[in-house]
């Protein structure tokens, strides 16, 4: 039977031509490590006459990540904002997620870093820093 543990779950990124071996994500929030956004699955239209259509539309699927201020994580996150504002480019990258609790793993392909917290707010203590990965694709399916 399945569960609903989360401890068990793995993310693991990788940064083509970059760090292009993928690195397992460490040291998440307290009460949040990483989710995704609900996104639309196809464009509904209403005709005038009331009846409905609809069509497949492809969209970018957001993920947002979680990180402690000591997780040795947040290496990996600076190094890639970093080096792409030294190349004043950007460097996809690709990753998995898996969920040994409820036996899915799922595909993480051709994502970007389009938003990072650049450093912790500085409170009682060290506050989360906060990451925005926009993946092409995410494909999900048992382990």
């Amino acid at each position: 039977m399945s569960t609903i543990t989360s401890a068990n779950s793995v993310l693991a990124i990788a940064i083509n031509n970059y760090f292009p071996v993928p690195q397992t994500i460490q040291g998440f929030a307290v009460d949040d490590a990483f989710e995704g956004e609900a996104v639309q699955q196809s464009e509904i239209l209403m005709g005038v006459d009331g009846i409905l259509s609809a069509g497949k539309v492809f969209v970018p699927y957001k993920m947002t990540i979680h990180l402690q201020a000591d997780s040795p994580s947040v290496f990996l996150f600076d190094a890639w904002r970093t080096a792409q504002d030294a190349a004043v480019d950007v460097f996809s990258a690709s990753g998995s997620i898996t969920l040994p609790s409820t036996s899915m793993v799922y595909t993480l392909q051709n994502g970007f870093l389009t938003s990072a917290t650049p450093f912790p707010a500085v409170k009682k203590t060290l506050q989360p820093l906060v990451y925005e990965i926009t993946w092409q694709r995410i494909i999900g399916g048992a382990i």
